[in-house]
């Protein structure tokens, strides 16, 4: 499997519901985070493509699966935006079981981007999908994004503190500073993707069941 080209990313589809969503072949990750941790910008900043997925002053406006191709069988899927205040509870609920459905039943899921901001990390959402991700034995990797906002020596402590917290969970947790504004921690991100999308040795195990 050759490596994803992040930047020639195309948008495949949108579903409002995990029934809606592609064929559950090849390999996905997902972004997940609050609706103002900057899922989308991130995306796009990857992509160099400021146009591929849709940013808004608004938060909360990603209200679909999105899904777009990285390459052959590769994808990488912007999940709804969680924690927005103006949103209805009821909109809010249809959300989550919508994201607990595809996170649960998605086979094609190779890992999961969890972008909080790096001023107010690990909020009871990222602790949710950290809990969430343990028991379903999935990697993830957190972007503490927005780090152009610290200093290098703040951000550096921010990093080190995070680190720290999830260091329960063993190697299924990895952790970066991440600013889409400044371009900044591409490489890193994109060294966790193309393992997570190429290496077909991630559920071996699972196969062998």
């Amino acid at each position: 499997m050759s490596k994803p080209v992040y930047r020639k990313a195309e948008f495949l589809t949108s579903a409002a519901k995990v029934s809606q969503c592609p064929d559950d072949d090849g390999w996905e990750v997902a972004f997940a985070g609050r609706s103002n941790a900057g899922k989308s910008s991130a995306i796009n900043s990857l992509t160099q493509n400021h146009k591929l997925a849709r940013t808004s002053k608004t938060p909360g406006r990603t209200q679909l699966i999105n899904f777009f191709t990285v390459g052959e069988q590769q994808r990488i899927v912007d999940l709804p935006g969680y924690g927005y205040a103006k949103v209805p509870q009821k909109l809010k609920q249809d959300w989550n079981r919508q994201m607990e459905a595809y996170l649960r039943e998605r086979q094609s899921l190779r890992g999961l981007i969890l972008l909080s901001d790096c001023r107010h990390p690990l909020q009871p959402f990222d602790q949710q999908m950290l809990g969430w991700a343990a028991q379903a034995d999935m990697p993830v990797h957190m972007l503490l994004t927005k780090c152009d906002k610290l200093s290098k020596g703040a951000g550096k402590q921010t990093l080190l503190k995070v680190r720290g917290k999830v260091a329960h969970l063993g190697d299924l947790v990895s952790c970066q500073l991440f600013s889409a504004l400044k371009h900044q921690g591409h490489g890193e991100l994109i060294a966790v993707l193309d393992s997570w999308l190429t290496d077909t040795s991630v559920f071996d195990d699972d196969a062998d069941e």
